[in-house]
This record gives C-alpha cells, structure tokens and sequence, in this order.
C-alpha cells in the first residue's frame, strides 16, 4: 500500500520489511522504544519514506556493532538523521575488515604454499596461524563507533566553576609528542595543546568536558582522595591519555622542545623512519609493529586511498629534512615526479612511529 501525500515514496511496514529483510514486529519494536516514527495513512497505515528508512539505516548499523536498544536509543535520542556519519563509521569497519581478512588469506597463503613444497609449520607459525585467523580483532570497528559517539551533539551542564582549580594544570601524552595545559579564565576552563591554540571547553558533567570547534571530549580521571592524576581526549575514534605532571617536569619538557626547534635538530631516526614510511604508503602496506597503536589503527584504515593518492603523483625522487616544526615534529619534503609533498613526522621515545601527516604542495 503506498500514499502520495508525501513527495518521497512511502512503502507499508510490510514492503519495508520485505524490502530491507527485517521483520514486521521488529519495526514495531523499534517503534516502541522510539527509535522509528512513521507516518500514518488514513486508516492507520504505517507508513515508511526516506526519513524512516534512513534513520533505520542507522539503527541496524549501530546494533551490528553489537549496541542493545536502549543504547541505541541513548545515542539517537534528540537527534536527527545523520546517514553521512552512519556511513562513515560503516566504511570505516568494513575496510578495516577486509584489510583483516586480507592480512588472514595472506597468512593462510603461505602456509599452504610452504606445505605443498614438502615443508613444515613450525610451532611459532602454528600459533601464529591460530592466533591471526580467529577473526576477533575489531579494532577499527570500534574506532568507528567512538567515531559515531564523539560526534554527537552536545549539551552544556551547569556545574560549579570553583571545581575548575583542581584540573589546571600539566599533562603530557604517552602517545603523542609535547603535552596539554590546561587553564582557567574568569570561571571559564580552556585546552591548549602543545603547538595550538588555547580553546574553551565546556562541562557536560563535574569531569567531562567538550569542545565547540571540533568533534572532541576530555575527561579528567580522579582518584578517591578528589586528586586529579589524567585526562583522556576523546577525537578521530582515538583516546589519548595524557598523565598529570609537576610544574617543573612540565618546563623542562618545554625547554628541550624550544631547543630542538631552535637548533633545528631532528629527532633520532627521523629520516629512516619517513623514508620508510613513505615506501610502505606507496606500496599500501602497514608495518603496524613500527607504530603506536592509535596511528596504526587509522593508518590501516586509510592505507589504499593513501596507496592511491601516491601512486598518482608518479616516481618518487629526493626526500629532505627542512626543519623542526613549533608542534616538535620533523618536517620533510618529499619530490614526486608529478607534485611535491610535505611531510611531518612525530617518534615515540622507542622510535616508532606516533604521529604522521602529509599534504601536497603548490
């Protein structure tokens, strides 16, 4: 049955049913926990358009991801359809898993081609075959899904600005070079990270916080004696802990920062590790052992558009260091036949690979 009230085409619950391959008394379900609202024809119809089938989209993307409806409901309640997210996270698990079931066949791969020759596994081989083809790594369906939380609406709650005092202060990553201040300003609270700009954030609860300007969250961690001992950004489907430290830890970290830009000095295996890593991007192919796991994760993730993008620019040729940007990480550039490239590389204190960006030249 369909109606011609509306613009859009307006299917009944059972051609919708039909048509997406659920159930009828699963749409009723949905519509009880008031996830879907349909319209209704004039003997009472339910009736489904583009809205409805849009936000069930989103409603059966997000219980793949193994969420219960009423988490489901927590998260879309007060919002509208936002299908370009929804199909952002559901990109983002889908290639991560076919990059998995890639890494998998090539595994498997090679233990049937040493098998055929006569050879045999060996017992790390075996663990490891046992260890990578159980198919449970979901890491970038969870990066996905923070992804879908991170950028949800916020509102502010009113707490009391005295509490500010107890989260000024430093903090320094693990996972990322240089750290974050935080300050407090005429009962107003505000992030700066190392190389930025400062930014106010604002309060969804007495220890989460929110920005304005972009898509992310902090959150203080506290323990029972009220000491605040970290803070965790919430950004890009990522969470980066930063821990607390003193005044002074916190200057001298600076200093050595100031310094090393002032000389101009690279960090220690610096250009071996760009020069790798550009190779690998080339080439598509994710050395997930030579880097942090949070760059990793979004490195596999962005590794064919990246291949790609590469590819396209032609022969690469010299690659140069030409100085220490004010963030603390070394900046290159990179000649391809057809365009010029900058590079910016960040190292973790074991030498891998914690931060990386690159962009195309005029």
């Amino acid at each position: 049955m369909r109606e011609s009230k509306r613009k859009d085409v307006l299917l009944t619950a059972a051609e919708c049913a039909e048509r997406i391959g659920v159930t009828i008394r699963g749409l009723r379900t949905y519509e009880q926990r008031g996830l879907l609202t349909p319209a209704r024809s004039a003997k009472g119809w339910r009736l489904y358009g583009e809205k409805e089938i849009a936000r069930l989209h989103e409603v059966l993307a997000l219980k793949r991801f193994g969420l219960s409806l009423s988490r489901i409901a927590a998260l879309l309640e007060g919002r509208a359809v936002d299908l370009d997210r929804t199909l952002e996270m559901q990109q983002s698990a889908l290639a991560e898993q076919r990059q998995r079931i890639d890494e998998k066949l090539a595994l498997v791969g090679a233990a049937r081609t040493k098998l055929s020759k006569g050879g045999t596994l060996s017992l790390d081989e075996l663990i490891t075959l046992a260890k990578e083809t159980t198919m449970t790594q979901t890491s970038l369906d969870l990066i996905a899904l923070r992804r879908y939380e991170q950028a949800r609406p916020r509102k502010t709650t009113p707490v009391n600005p005295e509490i500010y005092d107890r989260y000024v202060g430093a903090y320094r990553f693990d996972a990322i070079t240089g750290g974050i201040k935080i300050t407090c300003v005429d009962d107003r609270l505000f992030s700066q990270v190392t190389g930025q700009a400062a930014y106010e954030v604002f309060p969804e609860s007495e220890t989460e916080f929110f920005l304005k300007i972009v898509p992310a969250q902090l959150v203080f961690s506290i323990d029972s004696d009220q000491t605040v001992n970290a803070l965790t950004i919430h950004q890009n489907g990522v969470e980066l802990v930063a821990r607390r430290i003193d005044e002074a830890e916190a200057e001298r970290a600076a200093e050595e920062l100031t310094r090393r830009i002032r000389d101009n000095r690279p960090q220690p295996d610096s250009e071996e590790a760009i020069r790798r890593t550009i190779d690998e991007a080339r080439r598509g192919e994710i050395d997930a052992t030579r880097m942090t796991e949070p760059l990793a994760t979004l490195a596999r993730e962005r590794a064919e558009a990246v291949a790609e993008e590469l590819s396209a620019k032609g022969a690469l040729g010299e690659i140069r260091f030409v100085g220490v940007g004010v963030d603390g990480w070394d900046v290159y550039r990179a000649q391809f036949e057809k365009s010029k490239t900058e590079w910016r590389i960040d190292l973790a204190p074991d030498g891998r690979v914690r931060g990386l960006f690159f962009r195309t030249l005029p």
